[in-house]
């Protein structure tokens, strides 16, 4: 019987929405340091007053605003398939369009140990170890679909050598 085809995962930019919120959030706060004066940036008693907040929240909006904007234009995008002609691993991160970007690949057969890291305060990470024990270059939780532990079910399943290891 014929192994099922492994799943491949593939993000864009204008599908993230982190870049979307991050182009709210500036045009909020450009729209915001246009309507308001900065001499009327004071407090109701008027001792304490910060008229210099208003231009920095607009020039941080506006900051914001262009980055996302650039990015969703460009679209990278990043994600990792199994190459059907060689059985590679492929992962690949900042493409645009075809080729480009930060690419990595290996044989699942040379792949030792996938670690995943668990992490209160920020997104868990996910590392790709080879079978000498060395890290793979841009791999990380970036380019495999979230949960990564179904993820790495899907690979240990079809490649059982492959070792999974949780911290924290």
């Amino acid at each position: 019987m014929a192994d099922p085809p492994f799943p491949s995962y593939r993000r864009s930019a204008r599908s993230d929405f982190r870049l979307w919120l991050l182009l709210a959030v500036g045009a909020l706060f450009f729209c915001a340091g246009s309507t308001i004066d900065p001499a009327d940036n004071c407090s109701a008693d008027g001792r304490e007053c910060a008229p210099w907040l208003v231009p920095l929240a607009q020039g941080m909006g506006t900051l914001f605003a262009l980055g996302a904007g650039l990015a969703l234009l460009a679209n990278p995008n990043r994600g990792s398939r199994i190459d059907p002609s060689t059985g590679e691993l492929i992962w690949w991160q900042g493409r645009i369009g075809a080729s480009g970007g930060d690419e990595g690949r290996i044989h699942p057969s040379r792949i030792g140990r996938v670690r995943i890291v668990r992490q209160d305060d920020s997104a868990d990470e996910i590392h790709l170890y080879d079978l000498a024990g060395d890290r793979l270059f841009w791999f990380d939780a970036e380019v495999v679909p979230w949960p990564p532990d179904r993820w790495a079910a899907q690979l240990t399943a079809r490649w059982p050598h492959i070792e999974v290891e949780h911290i924290g």
